[in-house]
């Protein structure tokens, strides 16, 4: 199994409307793709997202990644957000990773992605561990065909 985290801090309230009207076009594509396993959504403090998915290969997610919605989308993120990165793993258990898991993946082997207004954290690779009290996010289940 291939597990994924993303961490997106959208860079003013301005950006968030269409940000989020691209979350939930991303999501319904997510629920749909080939491969995915399930996942969990979260909403961090400071206009942080989280996602963390678990897919069968590598090429199930970047099938996704790189389709509809969420192609569309990736090139934005660049003048939206200040903070940007991701960490992929593979494990061999078949269940979602906990946040705590996942957030260790991100600060050991977690990589950039480029953003045109990089923020000081973004530059030193600093991640502040997600907000999990109260939790505001969600599970995501694959759709049953």
């Amino acid at each position: 199994m291939l597990a994924s985290v993303t961490r997106l801090r959208v860079r003013l309230p301005r950006y968030l409307p269409a940000f989020l009207w691209y979350t939930f076009l991303t999501r319904r594509q997510l629920i749909r793709a080939t491969g995915f396993r399930g996942g969990r959504f979260l909403l961090d403090a400071k206009r942080t997202f989280w996602t963390l998915t678990l897919w069968n290969t590598e090429r199930d997610m970047k099938a996704y990644r790189g389709s509809n919605a969420h192609a569309k989308v990736m090139p934005r993120l660049a003048e939206w957000c200040d903070e940007a990165a991701y960490a992929h793993w593979t494990q061999n258990d078949d269940f979602v990773p906990s946040w705590q898991s996942a957030f260790e993946h991100l600060e050991k082997e977690g990589r950039l992605s480029k953003v045109a207004h990089p923020s000081l954290d973004h530059k030193a690779r600093r991640f502040p561990f997600p907000r999990l009290s109260p939790l505001i996010g969600a599970d995501i289940k694959p759709r049953t065909r």
